[in-house]
């Protein structure tokens, strides 16, 4: 057979137009909602309008009469089947519909199915309730007050709020450390709760046929194959019995992550009735009960000697973790990867504790746009050591030069005990402050400060930890966190790539494809990538905590390097020379010395299937199950600077510099692309994103009229640098595309704001950073209009 293709065509490092993009300009995209199925029903769920209220009775009477309704779910009948309770992804447990009473307002209490949407809706208010409403505990520090209200009654032994403690690092070394400090810093703040809200919310459609036993569920999932165990051992049904689907998402950010009382329910109707269930939350729903992000209330304290070197740290924080112990995260770490709060720094000692408090509030902490919790910590240090470049009268910049972790350094063991592979900090540093004119804009705004202006530059570093595992240490609700690739070579060298991890807008089907043009040389447009789907895919953990790239992505390089490998012990036969004699570059296998002599990776498919050596099985496929042996540390500089209104406390952004150093850029306009929507989710955080609570637990934020998220209008303008270092111990693709970028945003933002109010004295502002907090920050400091 002739080559059929000369080197390949879209290969790491190119930025080739997005594969999947073409359906969704055309309307084409299938998400759950668009899915209609023969004789399927719909559901609407009865949600407390209690954050805190025991059950006295659930009247359904009045619902089930209306016609068209199929039936009426209940906690009670739930119970019945075994499965009013269901494992969280934390080792907790989580009502599915409440039974003994309500602890969040929007809790599931009751379900309606029916022939329509609009029956369900309007039965499902028909449903009465008569609640006995309790105190409602709306924060950490109430939870843990002698005699709060007990939120967890049912469990045995609970006998308080608390629900974990964790610690990490070495206290004697870090209490010696501030023993002999000469100065200690310390700071408190809270990085409050808030949402990745999805353009599409969550949903599901069931479809179990109630005489084989199979179960086909399309759901809004992250982690399709996750799921499928995590139903098999909530429902009983064998694991072979579930398939699960999941096709176009319209975002996750975390949020599509953990399996909600919605499917379950859902599930268990269509099991009951035998006809298919469709349920879809509205954004009220979706703000309120399902997963959130940060809500974490921390203290720090920096240890450093007469020279302003860094000696010893630590950090205390109350986790608020809602009704229910419901993280996404890792099984050992009760606080995700916190610990990474350390960051760029080279500190030798450091003390991490960490205690969660069950709260009148939704469950489910997620990994937002960064890996399990890392945000936090980035944010925790990154204000520390700008209250530490205060107080020691230090360039924030300059303190941060004097204590990164040295490129000579690597691979370097953190004092929490993280191994970062590679790092140069303070390249990322220089040219962030070149891009910016940082200097200049110092003695640009010490003149408007001598005039009585306001402006701030905020200097952030951010050190990230992503790629979850190594298996043995990760797992997530008993499952390591592995993940998978398989690849099939055809005879006309046409590929079709199979994953376990599953794509909510990040480009898989496109660098995923360049990973295998890279390794092979076939072009990525002969790449068909697919995912989503358990019956046709290997088995994976998904996609969240920026882990798809460093693990599903090393996967495919790893499998496509175990194609090429037998590739070329067809080339030696078809080339009629020895195996060690056979060299490969870009898609050619060619004998050494003489390059006119060589197939191509077509030529060596069709030859898997028509021509093979003597004893060599047939095909040209294979599936790799990687196990990361390290995480990845990607690392980055964001510098912004804003301008304040003194008279209205008005901020305003005029510039923002992201240097992001993420190893491999597999397609560099995704990463950008990555990067822009990271930027633009920390400006949101950073100024108007914000869902709180009132005392007796109702939400504020349940809905986009009091829940903020940016637009075009707000969104300041980026401008991006990057730096590469690269590091020998992970396969192409392993560092990850760029997941990183929202680490350092929000951070930067409010160090941006608080250096501009520095001086006055006006230091600790929460997010979200509003004019009416600055402009009363300013009042107290005595600033006029």
């Amino acid at each position: 057979m002739s080559a059929m293709a000369v080197g390949p065509v879209g290969g790491v490092g190119e930025s080739i137009k997005r594969k999947e993009d073409a359906k969704f300009l055309q309307g084409r995209g299938q998400y759950v909602d668009d899915l209609v199925l023969p004789g399927m029903l719909h559901m609407a769920i009865l949600r407390s309008p209690y954050a805190h209220a025991r059950i006295r009775s659930v009247d359904t009477a009045a619902a089930s009469a209306v016609p068209g309704v199929v039936a009426v779910v209940t906690g009670e009948l739930m119970a019945q089947h075994n499965l009013a309770w269901m494992p969280t992804l934390s080792g907790d447990t989580e009502a599915v519909l409440a039974t003994d009473k309500v602890r969040f307002q929007g809790q599931e209490v009751a379900a309606v199915i029916a022939e329509s949407r609009y029956i369900a809706e309007d039965a499902v208010q028909l449903i009465e309730v008569d609640y006995e409403p309790l105190p409602a505990v709306t924060s950490p520090q109430q939870a843990r007050e002698p005699g709060a209200p007990l939120i967890r009654d049912e469990k045995e032994g609970q006998t308080d709020n608390q629900c974990y403690h964790w610690e990490s690092g070495d206290k004697a070394a870090t209490d010696a450390a501030f023993a002999r400090a000469a100065k200690v810093v310390e700071l408190s703040t809270h990085y409050p709760r808030c949402h990745p809200a999805p353009l599409e919310t969550c949903g599901i459609v069931a479809d179990v046929d109630s005489v084989t036993g199979q179960a086909t569920l399309h759901i809004t999932s992250q982690a399709p194959h996750a799921h499928r165990t995590l139903f098999a051992l909530v429902a009983g049904l064998p694991e072979q019995k579930i398939r699960i689907i999941t096709r176009d998402i319209g975002g996750g950010f975390g949020n599509k992550v953990p399996i909600y009382p919605g499917y379950v329910v859902a599930t268990a109707a269509s099991l009951l009735i035998g006809r298919p269930v469709k349920w879809v939350e509205d954004r009220y729903e979706n703000l309120i009960s399902t997963g959130f992000a940060r809500d974490y209330h921390m203290t720090g304290q920096m240890a450093l000697d007469a020279g302003g070197k860094m000696i010893g740290l630590r950090v205390s924080l109350l986790s608020d973790n809602g009704a229910f112990f419901a993280d996404a995260q890792p099984t050992k770490f009760r606080a995700g990867l916190f610990h990474i709060v350390t960051g760029s720094y080279d500190i030798p000692t450091a003390h991490i504790t960490a205690d969660g408090y069950y709260t009148n509030k939704a469950p489910g902490g997620v990994a937002y746009r960064c890996s399990f919790r890392v945000t936090e910590a980035s944010y925790m240090i990154e204000r520390l050591v700008e209250s530490a470049a205060i107080e020691l009268g230090q360039d924030p910049a300059q303190l941060r030069l004097n204590n990164f972790i040295p490129p000579e350094a690597f691979p370097y063991r953190s004092a929490t005990g993280f191994v970062y592979d590679s790092g140069d900090y303070p390249t990322a540093m220089k040219l962030a402050l070149e891009m910016l004119g940082y200097e200049e804009l110092r003695r640009e705004q010490a003149e408007k400060r001598a005039r009585g202006e306001l402006m701030g530059i905020g200097v952030a570093s951010f050190t990230e930890v992503v790629g979850a595992g190594k298996g043995a240490e990760y797992d997530i609700a008993g499952l390591r966190m592995f993940d998978s690739a398989e690849l099939r070579v055809h005879p006309t060298g046409k590929a079709v790539l199979k994953l376990g991890v599953q794509t909510q807008g990040q480009g898989h089907m496109t660098t995923f494809a360049q990973i295998v043009c890279e390794e092979l040389g076939i072009p990525a447009a002969d790449v068909e990538v697919q995912e989503g789907d358990t019956d046709h895919t290997p088995y994976g953990l998904g996609t969240y905590a920026s882990r798809s790239t460093p693990v599903g992505g090393a996967a495919t390089a790893m499998v496509s390097r175990k194609l090429r490998a037998k590739a070329r012990s067809l080339a030696a036969h078809l080339l009629e020379a020895a195996e060690e004699d056979i060299e490969f570059d870009h898609g050619r296998f060619f004998v050494k010395g003489s390059p006119d002599r060589a197939k191509t990776i077509q030529d060596c498919a069709f030859a898997a299937y028509t021509n093979l050596p003597e004893g060599m099985e047939a095909g040209l496929e294979g599936v790799v199950y990687y196990d990361p042996p390290n995480m990845t540390y990607p690392y980055g500089t964001y510098l912004v600077v804003v301008d304040i209104d003194s008279g209205t406390g008005e901020v305003k952004v005029r510039r923002m510099v992201a240097v992001d150093d993420c190893g491999v850029r597999i397609n560099p306009m995704i990463v950008e692309g990555q990067i822009h929507g990271g930027l633009t989710e920390g400006f949101g955080i950073a100024f108007m994103e914000l869902i709180t609570f009132d005392e007796d637990g109702n939400c504020i934020g349940s809905n986009f009229m009091d829940y903020l998220l940016p637009t075009a209008w707000e969104t300041p303008r980026f401008e991006l640098g990057e730096t590469v270092t690269p590091s020998p111990h992970h396969p192409i693709g392993a560092k990850g595309v760029g997941e990183s970028a929202t680490v350092g945003s929000p951070a930067a933002y409010v160090n941006a704001v608080i250096d501009g109010l520095a001086h006055l004295g006006v230091r600790n502002i929460d997010m979200p950073v509003t004019s009416d907090k600055v402009w009363k920050a300013l009042r107290a400091a005595g600033v006029t209009e």
